[in-house]
């Protein structure tokens, strides 16, 4: 099954790579290896929700900001390859969660990111992941996302 079938199955359509919003490039390919910058859980151009988990969103609306965040990271990916099936291992997630203080399920707002690699790209979908708690984030963002990628050359 391809990648793009998946999506289909899924019913997921990868949105427009997200414009970068200050002075940085989208992802950088070293080797076999994409780095992506941070992507946030943007729609139509717009942060889709704003707040702390915690304490305006719950750990469900959490994981929802973390796929549509990741959504915009794997069309990042695309972008620079062209196909997804170029895609050869998804290497590391690193996620930072606006968090409220106390607030300490962080991994579980990753599960969002994480179960949705799984599901579109099957074993090789399975990552290291890194799951911090932040202050605040840019725009009031309460998720930012980085992926690590292997892809053919």
């Amino acid at each position: 099954m391809t990648i793009e079938s998946r999506l289909q199955e899924l019913k997921i359509t990868l949105p427009p790579a997200p414009k970068p919003v200050a002075n940085y490039i989208p992802v950088v390919r070293v080797g076999e290896l994409l780095f992506t910058s941070g992507v946030l859980p943007m729609k139509d151009g717009k942060l889709a929700c704003e707040g702390k988990l915690g304490k305006e969103l719950t750990v469900e609306l959490g994981q929802e900001a973390a796929r549509l965040a990741l959504l915009n990271a794997l069309a990042v990916v695309k972008q620079e390859i062209e196909n997804l099936e170029k895609v050869v291992r998804v290497v590391r997630l690193t996620g930072h969660v606006a968090s409220a203080p106390g607030f300490i399920q962080q991994p579980a707002v990753l599960n969002g990111a994480s179960d949705l690699l799984v599901a579109i790209f099957g074993e090789p979908g399975r990552h290291t992941r890194v799951a911090l708690g932040a202050a605040e984030l840019p725009l009031g963002s309460p998720i930012e996302l980085e992926l690590i990628v292997q892809v053919r050359q």
